[in-house]
């Protein structure tokens, strides 16, 4: 459709425009602008379809309100028209959402906004945890009801065990602790209702299994598990689990097993070592593991994380056999003769120097038992992360974070002297050093990182290259029997293979030294370890 327009421009008002960027005086004083401005409208699609939906209405006789119709965007045909004339970017004035609304002309799109919509955001905090659906929740219940029934004035202890397990999937020996926590008042009872009101209510059931360990453990007042709080669990473990039965005639070795126990937990589990167990330390270990399989497995020697006792035997005995005077206390003398004098005076200096862990046994140059359960562990399995820490920090004299060409030099100086009293084939520090190099591969040759070592498998290898003799040795002979051993077992650690040697083998102590005594059951307490 073509249009013509010839009339007076000077008749055309400004103020139809629209036009809040450009006074209108500047319009009627411009009849140029003002005249392109309008072609350029005209020539628009919509504007067309305006123009000719206003002549067929003109045509049928309807009314027309020209001037609201020349003032308004809007059309009949059409539910969006862009603005009377082009906007700059740079004008600076908002955008604004155009509410499409029906053919209405009585007022400017620009200055209708349309309601901002309300959405409903579902609660995503729930200061106590969040509530368990409804589905889980009459599961706990009706599991609940059946072991409660019949019981209206509550269940004991041992008529409550059985819940611990079946209903809060927790291990058994877990019983004692829950049974405590919801009989605050001691009454020697627990109740559906305070049941419900502590597992369901609580929202403990929606919790998974390390945080529903650590909030049964911890302290109120405290975001941490300490040594302590292990100690209850331990207790009815070694009371109730068949593996353990034959210790509760000698109360002292039941203490010392949940002594080692706890020990070893913190050694492996609390990374950072200050004895404060967290629930992130929790959850990133193998102790909720360890103790749903303590807790099925009836044998407990095969749950060889944390709770073998034997492990547990040969900790102690390697302990009871270098505390000559039994006072169960070591000194330097005593841990030298460790694995029949394998380790060096330096290293056992720096150990005793406290640089890689302060003892617990407050008594100016004694080792304690604790501080040789981390000690043993250490030695024993230099593959894991917490003996690469223990060793770095020995061998980094400086305490820069890096070991040197000197530091590990230092430390072999008394390796190279006792193989020239041995009158072993000495060999050079230089080749032992591109030895080691290529075994750990550092990023740079000058220097090795804690990142390099925990980055090869051959870490521990150079520990022992540094100050323990006999492994060494042994390392340079690659024994088949050791590497068989490996490769049939490759799930076994170095500790787990080294405590079933020495398991074996104080066994075989033991029998013989019954013999030779004539009877099994005659030993002396103060003398030797009761095993």
């Amino acid at each position: 459709m073509d249009m013509d327009y010839n009339g007076d421009v000077g008749r055309l008002d400004p103020e139809l425009l629209q036009l809040n960027e450009v006074s209108s005086m500047a319009i009627k004083s411009n009849s140029y602008v003002a005249e392109k401005l309008f072609e350029q409208w005209l020539s628009l699609p919509e504007t067309t379809l305006l123009v000719k939906s206003l002549v067929n209405k003109a045509k049928s006789g309807l009314t027309l309100n020209v001037s609201a119709a020349s003032s308004s965007p809007k059309s009949a045909c059409s539910n969006s028209v862009p603005p009377l004339s082009p906007r700059s970017s740079s004008s600076g004035s908002p955008r604004v959402t155009k509410q499409r609304a029906g053919p209405s002309v009585l007022s400017s799109p620009l200055k209708v906004v349309s309601e901002p919509v309300k959405e409903f955001i579902p609660q995503f905090y729930f200061q106590n945890g969040r509530p368990p659906p409804n589905e889980l929740k009459d599961k706990c219940l009706s599991r609940s009801n059946q072991f409660f029934y019949g019981h209206a004035d509550g269940l004991s202890l041992d008529e409550f065990k059985p819940i611990t397990k079946e209903v809060c999937m927790l291990p058994s020996f877990f019983s004692s602790t829950l049974f405590k926590k919801i009989d605050v008042a001691s009454t020697g009872t627990v109740t559906r209702d305070a049941f419900v009101d502590y597992w369901i209510n609580g929202n403990m059931l929606t919790k998974d299994t390390a945080t529903q360990i650590y909030t049964l453990l911890k302290q109120p007042d405290l975001r941490y598990l300490t040594q302590e709080d292990f100690k209850p669990i331990l207790r009815e473990l070694l009371a109730t689990h068949p593996g353990l039965e034959f210790l509760q005639s000698t109360p002292e070795f039941q203490e010392r097993y949940a002594e080692t126990v706890i020990y070893r937990i913190f050694y492996y589990e609390n990374r950072v070592g200050n004895g404060r167990l967290t629930l992130r330390e929790l959850k990133r270990g193998k102790l909720i593991a360890a103790m749903l399989h303590a807790d099925e497995e009836e044998d407990i020697n095969k749950v060889l994380r944390f709770f073998s006792y034997e492990h547990f035997y040969v900790i102690y005995c390697k302990f009871w056999e270098l505390d000559t005077d039994h006072d169960f206390l070591i000194d330097k003398e005593n841990l030298i003769r460790y694995g029949n004098h394998a380790l060096t005076y330096r290293i056992v200096d720096r150990i005793f120097s406290q640089v890689p862990r302060k003892f617990t046994s407050e008594v100016e140059g004694k080792m304690g038992y604790e501080d040789f359960v981390y000690f043993i562990l250490s030695e024993e399995d230099k593959s894991s992360e917490p003996s690469l820490e223990y060793w770095f920090k020995c061998i980094d004299l400086d305490g820069n974070g890096v070991l040197t060409r000197n530091e590990l030099q230092f430390f072999y100086e008394e390796q190279l002297h006792r193989m020239e009293c041995m009158a072993q084939e000495p060999v050079l520090f230089e080749d032992i050093l591109c030895q080691i190099v290529d075994m750990i591969k550092p990023q740079e040759e000058a220097y090795f990182t804690l990142h390099d070592l925990k980055g090869s498998k051959l870490s521990g290898s150079t520990f022992n290259i540094l100050f323990n003799l006999n492994k060494f040795m042994a390392f340079e002979s690659r024994d088949p029997f050791l590497i068989r051993q490996e490769r049939e077992n490759p799930t076994l650690t170095e500790w787990d293979r080294f405590a079933h040697r020495e398991y074996i083998r104080l066994s075989m102590e033991e029998d013989a030294d019954d013999v030779s005594n004539g009877s099994g059951d005659v030993w002396d307490e103060s003398l030797e370890a009761p095993f």
